[in-house]
C-alpha cells in the first residue's frame, strides 16, 4: 500500500467507530442476498443476535487502526483463522466477501466513498485476505499432518448419549470410517453440522471437546436451550431431541487457541459458569493424568445441583487427589450448597489468588469480564489469564 492509501484507510477510523456495526449489518444482508449459498456456511444464529456483525466491525476497525503494522494483529488473525478453518472457509470465499464489503462501504458512506478511498480499501482488504488465507492454509496443512487428520467435513457416529445433568447431555462421537481420531489440545473445539428443517439450511455450531485426548472419540457436552425458537439454540436442541445413538453427524477438525499449557507445572485455577466448564473439563482430565502433582483450584457456578454437570466426577477427583481443591456456587440452590449466590472470587480470595498460578476462565461474556477484572485488580499478570468467549469474539481484555 502507498502512504496516501494508508492515510485514507486510517481516516475512516472515526466513521468505523461510530457506524461500524451499521456497515457490517449492511454487508451481511447484501452478501446473503447475492450469495445465499453462504447461509449454509455461516452460523445464522449469530446473524440474528448481532454478535457476528459486532465481531466483524471490531475486526475491520482494528485493521484500519493498525494498517501501518498489521503484524501486531497476528494473535487475532490466529484466533479468527481457527474459527474459519473449523467452518471450512476457503481462499475463494475471500473474493466474495471482498466484493460485498467494498460495495457496502460505497453504499453506506455515499458521496464520502470517493474512488480513491474505495481503491485504498480494496488494496487494504486484498492485503488482509492474503494474510488470513495464507495463515488458514497453514492451519489446514497442520490438520492433514496429524494421524487421522482431515479438512472440511467428516462423518462421525453418535455411539453414546449420556445425560450429565437436567440440561446437559454428552455425545460420544466416533469416526464413521473406524479410522484413527486426530489428536487435539485440551480446551479446543470442533464444529458440528446438521440440516435444520426449520431454516431449510445446513448449519454449523462450535462445541468445546469436553474430554481429554484419548485416540478413540471426541466428546461434546451440550446444553439444552429452553424455549429456543431462534437459530441460536436450534442445533443444540436438535441434538437432544432428534439425534439418536447410531446416527451420523458431520464434524470439522479440532481447532481453537484456548487450551491448556502443558509446558509447565504451575498451579492451575479453572473458573467457569454454566456450560462454560466443558473445555475446562478436558483440561482437568488431561492434567490429572499427565501432571498429577500440579495444584488445581476449580471454581464453578450454576443454578443448582440438578443442572450441575460432572459433579460426581469432580467429587471423585476431590477424594483421590490431595492437590485438587474445588469451590461450587449455586445461585438458586435446592439443598444446602457449598456457596450460595453467583461466583464470587472475593469470597475465596485466599484460595484463588496464588503466586505463579495460571488462570483459565470460560463462561458468558459478563462472567469473563467480571472475574478477569477481579484478577487484574488483585495483581494477577494478564499474561497468566486465559479465557474463552463462546461465539464470535467481542472481548479484547488482553490488549
Amino acid at each position: 500500500m502507498t502512504a496516501d492509501q494508508k492515510q485514507l484507510v486510517k481516516a475512516t477510523v472515526p466513521v468505523l467507530k461510530e457506524h461500524g456495526v451499521l456497515l457490517t449489518s449492511h454487508f451481511y444482508n447484501r452478501m446473503f442476498t447475492h450469495n445465499p449459498e453462504l447461509r449454509h456456511v455461516f452460523n445464522m444464529g449469530n446473524q440474528v443476535n448481532g454478535k457476528q456483525h459486532t465481531a466483524l466491525a471490531m475486526a475491520v476497525l482494528a485493521y484500519a487502526e493498525h494498517i501501518d503494522n498489521p503484524a501486531v494483529l497476528m494473535p487475532v488473525v490466529d484466533s479468527i483463522g481457527h474459527k474459519h478453518t473449523s467452518l471450512s472457509i476457503r481462499a475463494e470465499h475471500y473474493a466474495i466477501v471482498g466484493k460485498h464489503l467494498l460495495a457496502s462501504i460505497s453504499e453506506v458512506l455515499g458521496d464520502a466513498a470517493t474512488p480513491a478511498l474505495i481503491e485504498a480499501w480494496a488494496t487494504a482488504y486484498n492485503q488482509l485476505a492474503g494474510i488470513m488465507s495464507g495463515h488458514e492454509q497453514s492451519l489446514y496443512n497442520k490438520q492433514l499432518e496429524k494421524n487421522g487428520g482431515w479438512t472440511g467435513w467428516k462423518p462421525f457416529v453418535v455411539k453414546q448419549k449420556v445425560p450429565e445433568s437436567a440440561e446437559i447431555t454428552s455425545f460420544y462421537l466416533y469416526p464413521a470410517d473406524n479410522g484413527p481420531v486426530a489428536d487435539f489440545q485440551p480446551g479446543q473445539y470442533i464444529s458440528l453440522r446438521l440440516f435444520l428443517p426449520e431454516l431449510n439450511l445446513l448449519q454449523p455450531r462450535q462445541y468445546s471437546i469436553s474430554c481429554a485426548p484419548n485416540g478413540q472419540y471426541y466428546r461434546i457436552s451440550v446444553k439444552r436451550e429452553a424455549g429456543a425458537v431462534h437459530p441460536d439454540g436450534l442445533i443444540s436442541n436438535r441434538l437432544h431431541d432428534h439425534i439418536s445413538e447410531g446416527e451420523i453427524v458431520e464434524l470439522s477438525a479440532p481447532a481453537g487457541t484456548f487450551y491448556l499449557d502443558h509446558t509447565n507445572e504451575r498451579p492451575k485455577v479453572f473458573i467457569s459458569g454454566g456450560v462454560g466448564q466443558t473445555p475446562l473439563m478436558a483440561m482437568l482430565e488431561a492434567l490429572t493424568v499427565k501432571q498429577p502433582h500440579t495444584a488445581i483450584t476449580w471454581v464453578h457456578g450454576c443454578r443448582n445441583e440438578s443442572v450441575h454437570a460432572f459433579k460426581d466426577q469432580l467429587a471423585t477427583l476431590a477424594d483421590n487427589h490431595n492437590n485438587f481443591n474445588h469451590h461450587i456456587f449455586y445461585d438458586q440452590p435446592e439443598v444446602k450448597a457449598q456457596y450460595t449466590g453467583w461466583v464470587d472470587l472475593a469470597a475465596i480470595k485466599d484460595e484463588v489468588l496464588q503466586e505463579n498460578a495460571e488462570y483459565y476462565i470460560c463462561g458468558p461474556t459478563p462472567f469473563i469480564k467480571k472475574h478477569y477484572g477481579f484478577l487484574v485488580e488483585n495483581g494477577i499478570n494478564t499474561a497468566s489469564i486465559h479465557f474463552e468467549e463462546f461465539g464470535p469474539a467481542s472481548l479484547q481484555l488482553n490488549n
